[in-house]
């Protein structure tokens, strides 16, 4: 257990302990980590293992304001906060930044449907099923990507560099320490063979298959996997258009992204400013907007 554990035992129920951002700010280690929601301090140390969305998400907010995030992936505020007062810490004193208390379109990915049980099924159908993928895969991956988009070891979608560099930290520290076999010198030239049409008949398809192994839930994970390639053989000669809707996904996804600021997480943006540090939009018409999905307003859609 953290340090905050042993803080949280001493925290009066009548009077919250007062905390300075700088003290709250060092708990972002390992075995002793702290979040801020509406400028409370909560040890969820412990608490991230039995996290319903996964302790990684957890994890990348230890030491930083969590507001928004937290205010987006929850609907039902009112229960999640009472989970909340058995890891309550203390208040801090001095917030470096106002709190936006206002959800992101789409964010939660429960627009559709009032209640989650439904978006849920129907998430896992469509995306399971009619496309061969993992929605519990999708949510683990999704989730921090929005939570953090574009920070280094903590957005998934930019963990590539065994085959591609991007930004300008990466690049530079991959130098340095000599890491990778790959000729990355080559990679303006490799990236339209081994990228795009790649990335969905390929990359990910692999990685549902180790990630349902490594959560143990196989059945769940892996059946859809199992059924999708079981239609593919059946229908032989369409399978190249797999190649194709991987080039056009990761166009779509990427044009909004990869241009902008990709680094460390070490410039305490608050959320907003995060959004418009790493993502951008594409010009909107009949086309792009038909093309993209709408995606190509990707600033509102964060």
């Amino acid at each position: 257990m953290g340090k905050g554990a042993n803080a949280t035992n001493g925290v009066s129920r009548i009077e919250a302990r007062q905390i300075t951002y700088e003290e709250f700010s060092k708990h972002n280690q390992r075995d002793d980590q702290w979040i801020m929601i509406n400028g409370k301090a909560y040890d969820i140390t412990e608490f991230a293992k039995r996290h319903p969305g996964g302790a990684k998400i957890l994890n990348h907010f230890a030491g930083e304001d969590a507001t928004d995030a937290w205010t987006a992936f929850h609907n039902d505020k009112e229960k999640v906060s009472k989970y909340l007062k058995a890891i309550h810490v203390g208040d801090i004193v001095d917030p470096p930044q106002a709190q936006y208390g206002w959800t992101q379109h789409d964010f939660g990915h429960h627009s559709v449907f009032k209640d989650a049980w439904t978006s849920h099924l129907f998430h896992h159908i469509v995306v399971g099923f009619l496309k061969g993928a993992s929605s519990t895969w999708w949510n683990f991956r999704h989730f921090q990507h929005h939570a953090k988009p574009n920070r280094i070891k903590k957005d998934p979608d930019i963990d590539i560099a065994y085959l591609f560099l991007i930004g300008d930290t990466v690049p530079v520290e991959w130098g340095k320490k000599k890491r990778g076999k790959m000729p990355h010198q080559f990679q303006h030239n490799y990236f339209f063979f081994l990228g795009p049409p790649l990335l969905l008949p390929i990359y990910f398809h692999y990685e549902i298959i180790y990630f349902a192994l490594r959560r143990r839930l196989v059945m769940y994970n892996a059946s859809p996997v199992t059924v999708d390639q079981s239609i593919k053989v059946t229908f032989i000669p369409a399978r190249p258009h797999r190649f194709f809707e991987s080039h056009w996904f990761t166009w779509v996804t990427q044009m909004s992204h990869l241009p902008c600021d990709v680094s460390r997480d070490k410039d305490n943006w608050d959320w907003f400013t995060m959004q418009l540090k790493t993502t951008c939009n594409v010009d909107p018409g009949l086309f792009n907007d038909w093309f993209t999905g709408h995606l190509n307003y990707q600033i509102e859609h964060q």
